[in-house]
């Protein structure tokens, strides 16, 4: 997927319909104009975007990461590479970007990809290319043009814009692992409190039986559609199931069918996200 053909040729390249049991994947968008993606590209995706979220960072970051991230390694978070780079943007330790472990966690690779941009000065209002160039310095900065386009789409998606975007499918365990969950998202989006981009996460029970948890993760309004990406992209992860939010619904089992208009459940909080599937599985929200 992801091949390296630029936006037009890539944008041919999806199915015309899933098989009634299709294999794990993910999709960004729907119809004529949706995106496929493998789930390691929608989970390194969703890292980058939640990144930048962390940080405060423009959409118009996400879309200079994304086109680099393209270009490097069609969005895969690689432990091998030309010389001895490494991870999704191909840094080398040995140019002082860290360890070789540090570069294959993209929450790390990201983190050091930002913290070179912001240092280019009119990032933002500069062609795509010649912002990844300046922080990546590769044989040829010409080549992250070709991923502009397709780099500010799946931007807009996993930023939020437009919502409920970004949906990926697999066949749920039946159980999660909701402290891992809890665990990753302080890792990739920060500390919680009310200055980040977590409020703060709970876990409450959903119903009489035992497998019934609701993890609930209260987040800022203007970043809640990428952690509601997030979840989604790292549900096969963590066994996550469902996720709702904002009067839509995704389900893993029936995923490629994307967000739903979800029926209100009795007593769930107003604009609240859901993952899970109440009482047979675990579940993650997200209130705002």
């Amino acid at each position: 997927m992801l091949a390296v053909a630029g936006y037009a040729a890539y944008r041919g390249f999806r199915p015309s319909g899933p098989p009634a049991q299709p294999p794990p994947g993910c999709q960004v968008g729907t119809g004529a104009q949706a995106i496929s993606m493998d789930t390691g590209q929608a989970t390194v995706a969703a890292t980058i975007a939640a990144v930048a979220a962390r940080h405060r960072l423009p959409r118009q970051a996400v879309t200079i990461a994304y086109a680099a991230a393209l270009q490097e390694t069609q969005m895969q978070n690689l432990d091998y590479g030309d010389r001895d780079s490494v991870g999704v943007f191909q840094q080398r330790p040995s140019q002082g970007w860290g360890t070789t472990s540090q570069l294959e966690d993209p929450v790390y690779a990201a983190t050091k990809f930002f913290a070179a941009l912001v240092r280019v000065p009119g990032y933002a209002k500069m062609p795509v290319d010649q912002a990844a160039q300046d922080v990546q310095h590769s044989a040829d900065g010409t080549a992250y043009g070709q991923w502009a386009p397709l780099a500010a789409a799946l931007a807009g998606y996993f930023t939020g814009a437009p919502p409920h975007g970004v949906s990926c499918w697999y066949a749920p365990p039946g159980h999660a692992d909701l402290a891992a969950v809890t665990r990753q998202l302080t890792q990739t989006f920060g500390p919680q409190g009310q200055a980040g981009v977590v409020i703060r996460i709970t876990t409450d029970r959903s119903d009489k039986t035992e497998n019934g948890s609701v993890t609930v993760v209260h987040a800022q309004r203007d970043a809640a559609w990428t952690v509601a990406s997030w979840l989604v992209a790292y549900a096969q992860n963590y066994g996550i199931s469902e996720v709702r939010y904002a009067g839509y619904e995704w389900n893993a089992a029936d995923g490629s069918a994307g967000w739903r208009r979800a029926v209100a459940a009795q007593g769930q909080a107003r604009g609240s996200i859901v993952a899970g599937l109440g009482g047979t599985s675990a579940a993650a929200a997200i209130l705002c």
